[in-house]
């Protein structure tokens, strides 16, 4: 089924993971990765180092924090939360993602006349 499984577009993953942490609270970058695949109902596949890789990104950019903490199976994970910051920019992020698809779509509505 993996030929099934779209890559992600560059630039959505930031996006992905901010409304993650908006909507579901401080997780750890596996519990990330397993609730974009499972919300996308396993459409998407996540890379884990891809993951890591974006989540040091957002938390230089100050989007997210960082904190360690235990995990469900009582191993020792970083967690991470949404900041102020990173709130302002889910908007920002959101409404440039919606503008571009609605050109997107367009495009793929247009029949050649106007």
């Amino acid at each position: 089924m993996a030929e099934n499984k779209s890559e992600i577009l560059q630039g959505t993953l930031d996006l992905m993971v901010l409304r993650t942490l908006e909507a579901m609270g401080p997780l750890h970058g596996y519990g990330i990765a397993r609730r974009i695949e499972q919300v996308s109902k396993e459409a998407l596949q996540v890379n884990q180092g891809t993951i890591y890789l974006c989540l040091v990104r957002l938390v230089q950019k100050k989007w997210i924090k960082a904190e360690w903490g235990i995990s469900e199976n009582n191993r020792k994970a970083r967690f991470y939360s949404i900041s102020k910051a990173g709130q302002k920019q889910l908007i920002a992020e959101t409404e440039n993602w919606q503008r571009v698809a609605g050109t997107i779509a367009r495009l793929l509505q247009w029949k050649g006349e106007e």
